[in-house]
């Protein structure tokens, strides 16, 4: 069984982590801050936007690219660390973000404002490309969340929490989405952020079911990683990529007045090694 460690504690609604270089980058929704941090434990705020939900991708050329969903805006911060319009998004729910090796950024929306309470409808994933253009790619997907694109750039998943499964698509020479399909169903899960992984596998993580789940296409459960809180978010990291990062916090009932649905302090980034072989790790507080 393997050992999952805390890398830190104390923060809001963690998600979107991405490994690049030699650190961890992550978002803190409530504090709206992006955040570094090394494998010590060490962490820098690198960008401050006020937006929830605040994810990020990075560009082909290593430039961090932000959702700021209040504004409607993809932002994208400059080597000298200041915020630039990359692109209008107009007026929706933005969510989560993905960007493949020719630089076409795809961002998706939730379709419902789920903070306010709003009535269910349907998201959709919107493309935006080089030139700041931004057009829909996909619709009908129930509550978008994760995103990934496959390491040959050919192929899109989605994770369409509220249909309990994983949604692929092929991606066109000019950025444009096909031939739809399933790419795996969930069972009980519902799929939030998720991260590809060797051998035609992606991992995602399930609030409600306090997990992360290695599954491959077509439905095959590999490994899993169960802990005390809910898992927003994963990505594989670590020097030699072994190393899978669950951004973590304890998710209450949306209309607790008290506290909120995230309880303050109870974000964690937590960490485990994996492997090819199925396993079950399990952490229990």
């Amino acid at each position: 069984m393997n050992e999952v460690q805390t890398l830190v504690t104390g923060r809001g609604l963690v998600e979107s982590p991405r490994w690049h270089g030699d650190r961890l980058y992550f978002s803190d929704w409530t504090a709206g801050e992006v955040i570094a941090v090394d494998l010590d434990g060490r962490t820098e705020v690198v960008a401050r936007v006020q937006s929830f939900p605040l994810c990020t991708a990075r560009l082909p050329d290593g430039r961090l690219v932000i959702v700021s969903s209040q504004e409607g805006k993809l932002l994208r911060q400059e080597n000298d660390g200041s915020l630039a319009t990359h692109a209008n998004l107009g007026k929706a729910s933005w969510n989560d973000i993905a960007v493949d090796g020719r630089g076409n950024v795809y961002v998706n929306a939730i379709g419902f404002d789920m903070m306010s309470g709003e009535e269910f409808k349907p998201g959709f994933v919107a493309l935006v490309t080089a030139d700041g253009s931004v057009r829909r790619v996909a619709d009908d997907i129930a509550f978008p969340n994760g995103m990934a694109v496959t390491p040959d750039g050919a192929t899109l998943i989605v994770a369409d929490s509220y249909r309990n499964s994983l949604t692929a698509f092929d991606i066109t020479p000019d950025g444009s989405l096909s031939n739809r399909r399933v790419w795996a169903e969930t069972g009980t899960d519902h799929p939030d952020g998720i991260c590809v992984a060797p051998e035609n596998t992606v991992w995602y993580a399930d609030v409600g079911n306090k997990r992360c789940v290695r599954i491959r296409e077509g439905g095959e459960v590999l490994e899993t990683v169960d802990i005390d809180r809910g898992c927003f978010a994963c990505a594989l990291g670590g020097p030699d990529g072994t190393t899978l990062f669950i951004t973590a916090a304890e998710w209450h009932d949306m209309s607790d007045s008290e506290t909120g649905p995230v309880p303050p302090g109870t974000g964690q980034v937590l960490t485990t090694r994996v492997d090819q072989t199925p396993e079950s790790v399990n952490l229990r507080k």
